[in-house]
């Protein structure tokens, strides 16, 4: 019965996360409208043939922005958390594996990072460095390291107790043969929800970067960006705000499925 269910939720994820790539890759290709042209005329147009979900206070098509929009935010998401696994990786990899000074040095290092709520971290490198995609990515990838750096670190000291990786060591075998043939793979069942979480977590954090104005730019559109210019058109074009909310539920919705399944998967596979 519990199989039966966690088979249905991963579907669902599968399902919810397809369509939201489909969504994401026909927007690289094709949009029905220019997501920045303007057309004054078109001011606040209600859905049409034309325009599905209508227009926005600059005659926006809400459709293209919303695609184009929702592209941009997870592929920056993407960008944060690629970057937040692989530094992370590293420096979990060398504090389990070397353990003594290393591991003290880096764990210090690294919960001194983790003190520091992302958003706020985010902000500071904004204070410093300006605005924009490139300061929010470097600005959230450092905050989401100290997460991923444990959760290795952890993996690691539990693996390197195990009997195959002393006789892998009795064997001859080198520590990066150890590292990437015994000890990596085994990681894997329990990073892949982990990361499915980061990547709901970086989707939240750039689109609240971008609606307090401090990502992605105008005339640019995300998903936070949109709501930003919304929010002053809430009653009169409801539209505006409920496309890129409801995308953006919607993406939420789908990661947190999918890796409550996969988390389910690995318990029960006892990995």
């Amino acid at each position: 019965m519990k199989a039966d269910k966690r088979k249905k939720q991963l579907i669902i994820g599968i399902c919810f996360c397809g369509v939201k790539l489909i969504f994401m890759l026909t927007s690289l290709f094709y949009t029905p409208h220019d997501p920045n042209a303007m057309n004054v005329p078109e001011k606040f147009a209600g859905p049409s043939w034309t325009h599905p979900l209508g227009c926005d206070n600059f005659g926006r098509d809400i459709l293209s922005r919303v695609m184009a929009g929702s592209t941009a935010t997870l592929f920056i998401a993407i960008q944060i958390v690629l970057f937040g696994v692989i530094v992370g990786i590293i420096i979990g990899a060398l504090a389990g594996l070397h353990g003594g000074f290393l591991d003290e040095l880096l764990m210090r290092i690294n919960d001194a990072l983790f003190a520091f709520p992302g958003i706020l971290l985010a902000l500071v490198f904004v204070s410093i460095l300006g605005g924009g995609q490139s300061t929010i990515i470097w600005a959230l990838g450092i905050a989401f390291i100290p997460g991923y750096a444990r959760i290795v670190r952890g993996e690691f000291l539990r693996l390197k107790k195990m009997d195959y990786i002393s006789a892998a060591r009795l064997s001859g075998a080198s520590s990066l043969r150890i590292l990437t043939h015994h000890i990596m793979p085994n990681t894997v069942a329990v990073m892949v929800p982990a990361i499915m979480i980061g990547f709901n977590n970086a989707v939240l954090a750039e689109a609240s970067m971008s609606y307090l104005g401090l990502g992605v730019q105008p005339p640019d559109p995300s998903l936070g960006r949109m709501l930003a210019e919304a929010q002053t058109y809430m009653l009169s074009a409801p539209l505006m705000a409920l496309a890129p909310g409801t995308v953006l539920i919607l993406v939420v919705l789908g990661f947190s499925i999918l890796s409550d399944a996969l988390s389910d998967v690995a318990g029960s596979s006892g990995l």
